[in-house]
């Protein structure tokens, strides 16, 4: 399948209330000439083109192109992940098997950058004054099956020794305590810690719209068809477009899912991964949830909740209902349909899963579907694409992007204005992508049928 994403596709509840940029065109053709061009308008997208004019690049000599509509990607819907508008870092589970992998420097250099997107994000928010209901809470990270809470809590109980400063953040709660901390229905356990989440489409929509005060171009519905193979003789790449072909100096490929569409050398490297997503709305009192969640059955069983200040929940998972089919998951970016198996899924999910929630009338207000761009080997592929000079991606978050990718836009914004070479962007260096990655025949994305202590990719 191409990873193109389809013209229309169902919407999501992030995309109930759109901003005027949300169908925004500069102009009837993309210029014929820009010093940057940026394909992709969702998270990583903005953040490049803000950091850019923090460094005082000329706004009117930067383009961003959107195949569809202004943040209508995985950033604008909230598919099966803990990222899109869940802001929450990884200081425990994950960074250990980084730790044993890539050695603890770089577990930490890892934990310590998506730590940070918490406090970034939330003095942007203060400084721009962005209306997009941001929160700071506690993340909650409930263990359902026993055994795999007693080898989740040995992990990380080694982590301190190993030298993981981030670890000394997380708080455990034992099987005593559990349910009454998490309010969550046979906690065997819950690990807690920072996080934050918010409404990502207006995040989003608000940079992108001082960028465009500022002079920045913006397409949306102006889908890139290709980009040329060589730079042409006075050094420049030319972007081929619906709205006619602009030459640049630097093509930046913000495009996650849909990378491979766009950037051939990445097919089967960043892998389109459909998700499913709901808003659950109670129709009875009940005391709100102050934090968010993840309940976790197995490492490749688990769902995350974000409450909503409104009393809804946002519901991302139900992967056991469809991980059976690869076809309804792997290599999918049709977010215009449903897969019809997890409907029956988050019915009655509030009551089943928490405690106060039995008398709710809780019920499905909303279900769609999201896509996300999965790496074969669980980490996103940022920097210079190798062997084209001028030419930058970042792209593959795994479904983790909100605490990566904000800040992975700044180091790759300095790169392209300051010249600065990856080892200096302050992105962690594991992510950097190499001709090696591209290399490599390994695919952690099947990894999750197998065995459920292996916790590689993140569904």
């Amino acid at each position: 399948m191409t990873a193109i994403p389809p013209k229309h596709s169902l919407t999501s509840w992030w995309r109930t209330q759109l901003h005027q940029l949300d169908d925004y065109i500069s102009s009837e053709l993309v210029p014929t000439e820009s010093d940057v061009v940026i394909v992709g308008a969702g998270i990583s997208g903005a953040s490049v083109a803000h950091h850019l004019l923090k460094q005082h690049q000329d706004p009117s000599k930067i383009t961003i192109l959107e195949a569809r509509q202004a943040c209508s990607g995985a950033t604008g819907r909230n598919g099966k992940s803990l990222s899109r508008g869940h802001l929450k870092p990884d200081p425990y589970s994950f960074t250990s098997e980084l730790a044993a992998e890539y050695g603890p420097e770089a577990a930490e250099e890892v934990a310590k950058f998506e730590r940070s997107h918490v406090d970034e994000i939330t003095n942007l928010v203060k400084s721009e004054k962005i209306d997009c209901d941001f929160v700071v809470t506690k993340a909650i990270d409930v263990q359902l099956n026993a055994k795999e809470c007693k080898k989740v809590k040995t992990r990380f109980d080694s982590l301190p020794g190993l030298g993981i400063k981030s670890a000394e953040t997380v708080s455990f709660t034992d099987k005593g305590e559990a349910e009454k901390r998490s309010h969550v229905k046979g906690a065997q356990g819950c690990f807690s810690y920072v996080a934050g989440h918010m409404w990502p489409y207006k995040l989003v929509l608000h940079i992108l719209g001082r960028c465009v005060e500022q002079g920045i171009k913006l397409y949306t519905n102006t889908a890139v068809q290709s980009v040329s193979s060589e730079k042409d003789a006075s050094g420049r790449w030319t972007v081929d477009t619906t709205r006619g072909a602009i030459t640049t100096k630097h093509v930046i490929f913000a495009t996650n899912a849909y990378t491979s569409g766009v950037l051939p050398m990445y097919t089967n490297k960043i892998v389109p991964v459909r998700g499913v997503c709901c808003r659950i709305v109670p129709t009875r009192p009940v005391k709100r949830l102050l934090e968010t969640y993840t309940l976790r059955w197995s490492w490749s069983e688990f769902d995350y909740l974000i409450p909503r200040e409104d009393g809804s929940i946002i519901v991302g998972g139900a992967w056991s209902k469809y991980h059976q089919n690869t076809n309804d998951w792997y290599n999918n970016v049709n977010d215009n349909g449903i897969i019809e198996s997890t409907r029956e899924y988050f019915d009655g999910y509030m009551q089943r899963n928490f405690h106060g929630w039995e008398n709710s009338g809780a019920y499905v207000d909303q279900i769609w579907t999201g896509i996300m761009g999965y790496s074969t080997d669980s980490l996103p592929h940022i920097g210079q694409v190798p062997g084209k000079q001028g030419q930058f991606i970042m792209a593959g978050f795994t479904g983790h992007g909100m605490p990566q990718a904000w800040l992975s836009g700044k180091g790759i914004a300095a790169m392209v204005s300051e010249g600065i070479p990856f080892a200096q962007s302050g992105i962690p260096r594991i992510f950097e992508t190499t001709q090696a990655r591209l290399e490599s025949n390994r695919n952690d994305i099947f990894d999750i049928m197998g065995e459920i202590s292996k916790p590689v990719a993140r569904l």
